[in-house]
């Protein structure tokens, strides 16, 4: 999720000048703007080679983790804001991660590829899996292991004792807060421990 006005609607949920941790921070984009426009520090979390130099170039502190191992090296709420920018559909232990993101930071937020969207609706009602912009890859070949809706998520948050404190969908950079599990393609929620 690399595009502008997506960064930036997500980046208006971290307040300025927060200590930030990144899961799955990728190329160090959002950090990097966090860092640049709202005096933000912190540190991304990233397993890939080629997105861990991608992210010292940008001057951003990276560490290389595989977030299936747990975020056991960090203590509770040493972090303001803990970012899952579309991770959460990539990890064996989605709802450990989350209840570890809640625990580490005073705040959490994620955004995932919603697949309640209508477009995606409309693929599985012909007989097919989805392939969107959002969800660009043939179900044979993805790299999400697990697949959710906006719904989904707040069952999985009350299921967590976790307090929603802002939601909302985004669908081609702008956020979408009427019907946004049909309207909108990403899904994307700011919650704290209950």
């Amino acid at each position: 999720m690399s595009d502008h006005a997506t960064m930036q609607s997500i980046a208006r949920l971290v307040p300025q000048g927060a200590r930030v941790l990144d899961l799955g921070c990728g190329d160090g984009a959002l950090l990097d703007l966090l860092q640049r426009e709202r005096g933000c520090s912190g540190y991304g979390i990233e397993i890939a080679d080629d997105n861990v130099l991608a992210c010292v170039k940008r001057g951003v502190n990276v560490i290389q983790l595989n977030l299936d191992e747990g975020l056991s090296m960090f203590d509770d709420a040493s972090f303001d804001v803990v970012l899952q920018i579309d991770t959460l559909q990539h990890l064996r232990n989605a709802e450990t991660m989350l209840v570890e993101t809640a625990r580490v930071g005073r705040c959490g937020v994620v955004a995932f590829p919603n697949f309640a969207h209508w477009p995606n609706r409309l693929s599985i009602a012909r007989g097919r899996m989805p392939v969107t912009r959002r969800l660009p890859y043939q179900w044979y070949d993805t790299p999400n292991i697990r697949v959710g809706t906006y719904k989904d998520f707040e069952v999985l948050a009350t299921k967590n004792r976790l307090t929603i404190l802002d939601a909302y969908g985004l669908q081609d950079g702008r956020e979408v807060r009427v019907l946004p599990n049909a309207r909108a393609g990403t899904a994307v929620f700011k919650f704290e421990r209950g």
